[in-house]
């Protein structure tokens, strides 16, 4: 029997679709449904290596934490990473498949389409409840033809809809009313309940805009859920990160991170600024006022043509600055890439230009061609010996030309290797690797944090018990399942289309 289904559209981008997505899937998990996230097509540079070794958006890989589960190419079958403004790298269940632009992608459609379907109706075969996201908004009518992730997927799936808005932006019932106004009549019969994202306040003052809202449309609000703004989960779009963050104890350890034009799985950095002590920036400029006790050069789409606008900005300068006064330097990715001698692509797989010069400071060179490697990884950190996980995606190899290896690797992808990773200076204030994630792992974290500490003749911090990513997880299910009414979505879901 197919599963029950339930999708989460939004009147826009950013009003909190994935943040509800998450929050539900980690309910009804909770409550022991087999539950999983769909999302027909995302795009975005932020993605998770799926357990077949593909890739997905990083909010489904989050969603799927949320069930219990490991992340699936079915939970996203399609991914866009945008290559510049006007192209795309197409991904189809977890795998490239064209470089296109807008138009070329929709030429693309009748391949595509059939394999989402599919992967939905595996998802729903496996499952008890498919908890779909949508994109954007269902009312853009100059799109409506080419949609494939709102109302056409609720219609695939046979799903009720939510709607949420975002009233931080302001003009929420205009918001919700419009888009109700410009679906369609069937479209409309969807949709069975309103959420309110990110309020601040006195909930009673909503009450008269609420009501009418739900006179003018007959749809009820089931929930007004508050801003939460300490509850940090994975964001798709790069465009929502913040110039400054600080968990607290007054920021003694400084971290930037550049803010590449072409940046990727800006998520890596997500535990560190959760970190006690610990303040976070992303900076797109020089910065004069001090420099930071690590600086990091993140992942991209596109590392020679950021490394060109870093050396435009000045920020290259910036780096070697950073170096010489005594900052570790860290590269993830395209940024370790960077951070080396030469960078070489004679096929043009990721450039037009077929050389370019890296920063030098680490003693590698890397060669671009057209195989993508991903994968998830196991291993340790040589300097420490902290144990790591992470995850590989890159089209480029790099060699080591002195210097010593930052990690060995000892699982890819559920199998057994003897492999090294990455590079650091013989100082080791200068390293790079092509593991996403590393923060993450806790061992090496707390290792890294405590060296930055001690430089600044400070303390280490205590540990942390448990795991900051499932205490996250509940404590958003606790605060959205106490402002959701719970009862009637359980009805909704119970009774599909057919709820009142």
């Amino acid at each position: 029997m197919a599963a029950k289904t339930l999708m989460v559209q939004g009147t826009g981008s950013s009003v909190g679709k994935s943040m509800l997505v998450t929050a539900l899937c980690r309910l009804f998990h909770l409550e022991g449904a087999r539950v999983a996230p769909f999302k027909t097509q995302n795009m975005s540079n932020n993605s998770a290596i799926a357990k077949e070794g593909g890739e997905i958006g990083r909010a489904q890989a989050e969603q799927a934490r949320a069930c219990g589960l490991r992340p699936s190419v079915d939970m996203n079958p399609i991914l866009l990473k945008p290559q510049s403004d006007r192209r795309s790298q197409v991904l189809l269940i977890g795998r490239p498949i064209a470089s296109v632009s807008a138009r070329g992608y929709h030429r693309l459609k009748p391949r595509v389409v059939p394999e989402a379907r599919a992967a939905l109706d595996r998802l729903r075969a496996g499952f008890e409840l498919v908890i779909l996201e949508g994109a954007g908004s269902p009312a853009e009518i100059n799109l409506r033809r080419f949609d494939i992730v709102n109302m056409t997927a609720a219609s695939w799936a046979q799903a009720p809809v939510l709607l949420v808005a975002d009233i931080d932006k302001g003009g929420v019932f205009a918001s919700l009313i419009g888009t109700m106004e410009l679906l369609t009549e069937e479209e409309r019969r969807r949709v069975k309940g309103f959420v309110i994202n990110k309020f601040r306040g006195d909930v009673s003052i909503l009450k008269p805009g609420l009501v009418e809202l739900e006179r003018r449309t007959g749809v009820p609000v089931l929930g007004v859920i508050p801003h939460l703004s300490d509850l940090r989960l994975a964001q798709e779009d790069s465009a929502l990160l913040e110039t400054s963050r600080s968990a607290g104890g007054g920021g003694k350890v400084l971290v930037e991170v550049l803010r590449l034009p072409r940046i990727s799985n800006h998520t890596d950095f997500e535990t560190l600024s959760r970190e006690p002590g610990v303040s976070l920036r992303y900076v797109d400029q020089p910065q004069a006022n001090r420099f930071p006790d690590l600086l990091i050069i993140p992942g991209t789409k596109s590392t020679m043509a950021d490394l060109r606008e870093l050396r435009r900005r000045g920020l290259d300068r910036y780096v070697l600055r950073c170096a010489a006064a005594g900052a570790q330097v860290a590269g993830i990715c395209g940024g370790y890439q960077m951070l080396g001698r030469k960078l070489f692509d004679p096929a043009g797989a990721e450039s037009a230009r077929r050389r370019e010069d890296g920063l030098g400071l680490l003693a590698v060179d890397t060669r671009f061609s057209s195989t993508k490697a991903t994968f998830e990884v196991r291993g340790t950190h040589n300097p420490s010996g902290a144990d790591i996980r992470g995850y590989e995606i890159h089209m480029g190899r790099t060699t080591r030309r002195g210097g010593d290896a930052l990690l060995k690797i000892v699982e890819r992808q559920g199998r057994r290797v003897r492999d090294e990773d990455g590079s650091a200076s013989l100082d080791g204030n200068v390293w790079g690797t092509y593991v996403h994630g590393l923060f993450d792992s806790a061992p090496f974290r707390r290792q890294l944090l405590k060296g930055l500490r001690r430089a600044k003749g400070l303390s280490p911090l205590a540990a942390k018990s448990g795991d900051q990513g499932e205490r996250a997880l509940d404590a958003l299910a606790r605060v959205v399942g106490r402002n959701l009414d719970m009862k009637r979505l359980r009805t909704i879901v119970r009774q599909g289309l057919q709820a009142a």
